[in-house]
């Protein structure tokens, strides 16, 4: 028994160097930063060695959603995958 992986909260303020001081002596432990990750953060934290990244707030804009833009989520998220896939690949080479 064990965690998958482990949430490291809150992400923005330590910041991607501190996910990449914890993942060094650890690389076999799965890190999920969460907390303030955005388009603009998120690669840097795939890059530090995040597995995955966790967005909340910032992906789900209350009040696009009150508004009923969804669009604004859709766009968001297309953001955030292209940050992120844009990151693996500079790992991978």
């Amino acid at each position: 028994m064990g965690a998958d992986m482990v949430k490291i909260f809150p992400a923005s303020i330590l910041g991607p160097g501190y996910l990449k001081a914890v993942h060094g002596p650890l690389p076999q432990i799965p890190l999920v930063p969460t907390g303030g990750i955005t388009a603009d953060n998120a690669g840097e934290f795939i890059k530090a060695g995040a597995a995955v990244v966790c967005a909340g707030s910032w992906l789900v804009d209350k009040k696009a959603v009150a508004e009923g833009r969804f669009e604004v989520l859709t766009e968001r998220a297309r953001q955030l995958v292209e940050v992120v896939q844009k990151a693996k690949q500079e790992i991978s080479q």
